[in-house]
């Protein structure tokens, strides 16, 4: 009988001899809306263990945005990558929801900024092949310093930069980058603060025909391009000049769906022209900036669209959903129940549970036998 508790005993003394499981994580504090969201992490759990890393938005409550499971390499390092494009802005956190006992950091806080307002780009966004492609425009308050571009070209290779151009003193910038195809070319912006947004031009031979824009006001046209489908439509943000009526058209060729929001957040859609005439909406004095949804009446239409606006400060590509196009949560929704949970991975059991079951049977037995002693 004394021999069984020892044994039991022993069980037990080998068991609290074990070291407690470790998890530590790390991430960014800031992060610019369109670079990836690097979780790196180190673990005393064994090789091959899947950890899993949630990423939740914070607002009043946490929401679960993604969920990735990583495995735990020979160096005891786990990493996973989070796309951040068509997030919106806000503070987030990354976290290892586990039994990490110990001094283990398995949470961290990261806010998500949108720096793509910054850059104004002033040269077209659709020129003819020249061999050569020209890039113009300024960066908001980079005066007198710099900004590193890097340009992409169609076939997804780096052709130039990444490379330091500067800035004069209203952070103007001005750099002509050798092309020899047609095609769409994304230029990424960073300066000393980091990453801050992208461009897209689109280069085209001289038989292709550009969409033409004629402006009532006389003055300058900004567009941007993009692709939109009727699953991935396109936004836009433009910004208007102080006084006067802004004219915005679209490309032709496609029937495309316009809606817009205009300065008091009113929604309108407009869809009359068909697939022969490009979209036209003129939009009286508007104070603050305009949001432009755009996509193919035909679900069966994925291609390339052109916004182009008239007495304007700039046209942009928005990196997210703009907040008026964003779905209404169906629990705000008057006669609704609140939303599904997001289903989520089971937990992973940790590997002290079996050791900590066989530690508590050996106590248990331990007493039982002393008690019969």
């Amino acid at each position: 009988m004394k021999k069984i508790v020892l044994l039991a005993l022993g069980l037990c003394l080998l068991v609290s001899g074990v070291p407690a499981y470790q998890v530590f994580i790390s991430a960014p504090e800031t992060l610019t809306i369109g670079m990836p969201l690097v979780v790196n992490g180190t673990t005393t759990f064994g090789i091959g263990t899947p950890i899993d890393v949630v990423l939740y938005q914070q607002v009043t409550t946490s929401t679960e945005v993604k969920r990735k499971i990583a495995y735990v390499q020979a160096d005891n390092t786990f990493r996973v990558i989070f796309d951040t494009t068509y997030l919106p802005t806000g503070t987030y956190k990354v976290e290892v929801p586990t039994v990490g006992t110990g001094d283990s950091v398995n949470m961290r806080q990261v806010r998500l900024i949108d720096r793509s307002d910054e850059i104004l780009l002033s040269s077209q966004t659709t020129q003819v092949l020249s061999r050569k492609l020209s890039v113009t425009g300024k960066i908001t308050g980079d005066i007198n310093s710099g900004v590193q571009v890097t340009v992409i070209g169609p076939d997804n290779g780096v052709i130039f930069g990444p490379s330091y151009v500067t800035t004069d003193n209203l952070g103007g910038f001005s750099v002509e980058v050798p092309v020899s195809q047609t095609g769409d070319y994304e230029m990424t912006f960073t300066d000393s603060h980091g990453y801050i947004g992208s461009r897209v031009i689109t280069i085209i031979s001289g038989k292709d025909t550009l969409v033409p824009v004629t402006s009532v006001t006389g003055s300058a046209i900004m567009s941007a391009r993009t692709k939109a489908s009727r699953d991935n439509p396109a936004y836009f943000i433009v910004r208007p000049l102080n006084n006067g009526t802004v004219t915005v058209t679209t490309s032709s060729s496609v029937d495309w769906v316009v809606e817009y929001a205009d300065a008091n957040g009113v929604l309108h859609t407009v869809n009359d022209q068909g697939e022969v005439n490009a979209e036209e909406i003129t939009i009286d004095s508007p104070q603050g900036p305009l949001y432009f949804k755009i996509y193919p009446y035909k679900y069966s239409v994925s291609t390339m669209v052109s916004l182009n606006a008239a007495n304007v400060e700039s046209v942009a590509l928005s990196p997210t959903v703009p907040e008026v196009f964003r779905p209404v949560p169906e629990e705000n929704v008057p006669g609704t129940g609140p939303a599904e949970p997001p289903e989520k991975t089971p937990p992973q059991k940790s590997p002290l549970g079996p050791i900590v079951a066989v530690c508590a049977a050996g106590s248990a037995m331990a007493v039982f036998c002393l008690r019969r002693s």
